[in-house]
């Protein structure tokens, strides 16, 4: 499984998945069946999400909307969208990368994507934002 990144009000949520994926390894490595309890956590998993989830402060909606791993703009395309046709540039044939804009069909009835594409990655977002500061001063 893929490491998740945790945010602070989430450490209870962590702490318990982190147990489940232990008795996973448990199970496998020992051949016991212990799927019983692992699904009993896991049901606890989901209500303590659900309960903390239900009552976020707006600084936590803020934390959650900034999150490392949170999908962009071409991760929500690829799972919502068909046929999808990128188009470039506006009036004065220039190109923003940090703006992804499209042609798509969404459940067959054709639509238009717009959306903004930051960097994954630290280094990716700040050669983004150096490459959008040059283009507003040239």
């Amino acid at each position: 499984m893929a490491k998740k990144t945790f945010l602070d009000f989430e450490q209870p949520i962590a702490e318990l998945e982190a147990k489940i994926e232990e008795l996973r390894y448990v199970q496998t490595e020992n051949a016991v069946d212990i799927s019983d309890e692992i699904d009993q956590l896991s049901k606890k998993s989901n209500q303590l999400t659900k309960d903390i989830y239900s009552d976020l402060t707006p600084w936590q909606i803020t934390k959650i909307a900034r999150h490392p791993e949170r999908p962009y703009t071409l991760d929500y395309v690829r799972e919502c969208f068909t046929g999808f046709v990128e188009m470039h540039g506006d009036r004065h044939f220039a190109d923003d990368k940090s703006i992804v804009g499209g042609l798509a069909r969404f459940n067959g009835q054709p639509c238009m994507v717009i959306g903004h594409q930051k960097g994954v990655t630290p280094g990716a977002r700040a050669a983004q934002l150096w490459h959008d500061q040059a283009r507003r001063l040239s």
